[in-house]
């Protein structure tokens, strides 16, 4: 019996053996003194006795027995040799008895190179073990810049913390994403239920998943996919569903872990323009006597501009569809809490379509389109993407590009105040489209930027210091925080006179979004991918920005404000054209062409002649860092891409 598994397994050591070769890739064990040198170790740990997983036993400490066996531990030796006749000895014991004593290994980098129990792994290997007790000691590496060290020692910590050593993940901040959802703060303490009752729930899901995916077809481990699960299940509900439970909501969920295995590779590309929707004689779509629509904000329209505008739109979707929709309005939901639980009664009172207005609202409005397929759910954000959730936002940087025009055409000593809120996508090119509309008719300008969401912020009282006259400041007002201090203007003491206004005229969008719904056209642009990804971002020519100049702009002014509209809208300007260069240096080296809407997207850099920088997480207000940490562009996730990207 034992014989013929040993020929068995020697058949698969073979295939792989020649497989490899065929690759011209090293057809045996990896061998781990080959890989480092004492120069790489910071040192060593004896971490004892611990069960470790079989799928990580990839090779062996040093060269003694490594050509045994392929490179999947299988062994490539004549079984008549004396290597196989132990082997075939083993393997009676294991089917007898079971193997019971420890291998020895180094773990380097959550990988194990056996030192002694070679066919040990390879016996237990071969008959699929999930497995093996083994005595580990753990050769540390020096500390690096390398994304996959900085997430060793995240590992490390986790490992430190909890004694579980099979979670692995693919970016930094999975294991702190890990703690949140499992309820464990960084010094916690983790017990042996809390180990007992993770272990139970990750092999329902690991079994589930593996079936799932078949022969490792997504590049991630099942613990990426486990974090994606999670964010919209959570533990607690994972840990209460049975295993078919949780094979039919991985079902649910697949596209969006699939969605995130391409990330890494995956251009988010934009609908720049709106498709006309045309009214079916038959459609697949149903579509309800009266659409019910609700918008949801974090704040009141009063007390925000950017809702107040979003608002606005609501109102002219009600205006033109009159007694064919219906709108509600779910303000102060500023928590997750309390978004979650919207949504939820949006969902039972039979809406049909919803409007989530701020970025840091995507992940609960993932949860509910998930759980309520039949719910069309919208969410306004930039440069993210969800299989079950549409986004849009608005190209504003058209509009700032040509206020840019206007402050560096009547500036004369070319310092030019920008008042900034959130630095998020978006904001950065808004900033740098002011500042390449002021360089264009001026070349000495200057472009102070003040953030009102930093710290002890106080951009008026700066300007002041610094005599700047003419300032771009929030968009628009609301109706109850009169002040003239908004859009472009410009101030001789506390006289202020208002000159221009970039505009968000978001009722084009909703009208248009709704009429596409009404006309039973809402798969009209969705394309026959493996995962459909929509994210709307119209601007100028679409009719969504727009730039309201005053009488006080001199006539001359005024003609080139219009002119630089139409030639926006028709395509012929764009503010990111040429070579561009930032505080950095040259960040594009072509004198023709123009940036790609996905590079304007990311945009995480500042324009050369901007004097300023991009607030941390640290130095905002509390009330900004919910918006700032989905979507900001100087998290550490994101600065940690950035470096990650450069550096391939």
């Amino acid at each position: 019996m034992s014989l013929n598994d040993y020929v068995k397994a020697q058949k698969l050591g073979e295939k792989r053996y020649q497989a490899a070769l065929s690759k011209n890739e090293y057809p045996y064990l990896p061998v781990l003194d080959e890989l480092i040198t004492n120069s790489d170790i910071a040192g060593e740990v004896n971490l004892g006795l611990q069960h470790i997983s079989l799928d990580r036993v990839v090779g062996t400490a040093t060269k003694g027995r490594t050509t045994a066996f392929a490179s999947n531990f299988m062994p490539i030796l004549d079984a008549n040799s004396e290597f196989g006749n132990k082997w075939s000895s083993l393997c009676d014991s294991h089917i007898e008895e079971g193997i019971h004593d420890p291998i020895k290994v180094y773990e380097y980098m959550n990988k194990f190179y056996v030192i002694e129990g070679n066919k040990r792994v390879s016996v237990l290997k071969y008959f699929g073990a999930d497995s093996v007790p083994a005595m580990v000691t753990r050769k540390l590496p020096k500390r690096t810049d390398e994304l996959e060290n900085k997430i060793y020692y995240e590992f490390v910590d986790f490992h430190k913390q909890t004694g579980i050593n099979y979670i692995w993940f693919t970016q930094l901040g999975g294991y702190d994403k890990l703690r949140e959802y499992i309820g464990l703060t960084p010094d916690g303490e983790f017990t042996d239920d809390d180990r007992m009752n993770l272990n139970s729930a990750h092999l329902a899901f690991d079994t589930a998943y593996r079936q799932k995916n078949g022969s490792d077809s997504l590049p991630i481990t099942v613990d990426d996919a486990m974090l994606v699960f999670l964010n919209v299940y959570g533990y607690r509900a994972l840990q209460d569903m049975s295993y078919d439970e949780v094979k039919a909501n991985l079902e649910k969920v697949w596209d969006e872990i699939v969605l995130s295995a391409q990330k890494k590779k995956m251009t988010i590309v934009p609908k720049l323009e709106p498709v006309e929707s045309k009214k079916k004689l038959f459609s697949i779509t149903p579509v309800p006597k009266k659409l019910k629509i609700a918008f949801v904000y974090d704040k009141e329209p009063e007390n925000s501009v950017w809702i107040y505008s979003h608002d606005l739109g609501r109102m002219g979707v009600e205006g033109k569809f009159k007694d064919r929709v219906e709108t509600h309005t779910f303000s102060n939901m500023d928590d997750n809490t309390k978004l979650a639980e919207c949504l939820e009664q949006i969902a039972q009172d039979k809406f049909d379509v919803v409007f989530t207005t701020g970025p840091e609202m995507l992940p609960e409005s993932l949860k509910a389109a998930i759980k309520y397929p039949e719910l069309k759910i919208l969410n306004c954000s930039l440069n993210v993407s969800t299989s079950h959730v549409r986004t849009y936002y608005a190209r504003m940087y058209e509009a700032k590009f040509i206020t840019g025009i206007i402050a560096g055409s009547l500036c004369e000593d070319g310092r030019i105040g920008y008042v900034a809120d959130y630095p998020i996508y978006g904001t950065t090119a808004n900033i740098n489209a002011f500042a390449m509309g002021a360089k264009f008719v001026n070349p000495r300008a200057k472009i102070y930027l003040e953030w009102s969401k930093v710290k002890g912020s106080d951009p008026k009282k700066r300007f002041k210091e610094l005599g700047i006259s003419y300032v771009s400041d929030k968009d628009m007002i609301t109706p109850l925080t009169a002040s003239r201090e908004f859009g472009l203007y410009s101030c001789d003491g506390d006289e202020i006179s208002n000159l221009a206004m970039p505009f968000y005229n978001w009722r084009i969008f909703y009208e248009k979004i709704v009429q596409l719904i009404l006309d039973g056209n809402w798969k009209l642009e969705e394309k026959n991918e493996k995962v459909k990804v929509l994210n709307y971002w119209w601007g100028m020519s679409a009719g969504v920005i727009d730039v309201i100049c005053s009488n006080h702009l001199p006539v001359g002014t005024a003609r080139l404000v219009n002119l630089m509209k139409q030639l926006i809208k028709d395509g012929t300007v764009s503010p990111f054209y040429g070579k561009l260069y930032s505080q950095n240096g040259v960040v594009r080296d072509d004198e023709d062409g123009e940036m790609s809407p996905e590079e304007i997207m990311k945009m995480d850099w500042l324009a050369d002649i901007v004097v300023g920088s991009i607030p941390t997480l640290d130095e905002l207000v509390e009330d900004a860092r919910d918006v700032v940490t989905f979507q900001g562009v100087n998290t550490p996730e994101n600065l940690e891409l950035k470096k990650t990207t450069d550096i391939v």
